[in-house]
């Protein structure tokens, strides 16, 4: 069985909380008192329940700390979505991101299927 931090998912999860920690030093006060720490909050989030439930027995324990991870990554969307549509973040800052999503998106949604009924090792 892999080390969690050897898992593609896990990895572009972490990818994407490490950019938006270093985008926050960007932002101006308002912006990181406001949706600066819900987004920090809610990007680490998606990572921390992909491992939180990769270290649980039970099939149902996974797959509901994997469902959690999916919710913070749709938050943390909404909150890029807002910081684009405010004009916050630079065009190039927007390709990165896309980049991410794009990508971790689909790979969540597999391994979540993935990982639905297979006992663990």
């Amino acid at each position: 069985m892999k080390l969690i931090y050897e898992l593609d998912v896990y990895m572009q999860a972490e990818e994407l909380s490490d950019l938006i920690w270093f985008t926050y030093d960007e932002c101006p006060d308002k912006v990181q008192k406001t949706i600066g720490y819900q987004i920090i909050r809610s990007s680490d989030s998606i990572a921390a329940n992909i491992a939180e439930g990769y270290g649980r027995f039970s099939c149902a324990d996974r797959r509901k700390f994997y469902l959690y991870a999916r919710g913070s990554f749709e938050e943390t969307k909404c909150w890029l979505r807002k910081l684009i549509r405010r004009k916050i973040i630079s065009k190039d800052k927007v390709d990165s991101f896309s980049l991410i999503i794009n990508q971790l998106g689909p790979k969540l949604n597999s391994f979540i299927k993935s990982t639905r009924n297979i006992a663990k090792d």
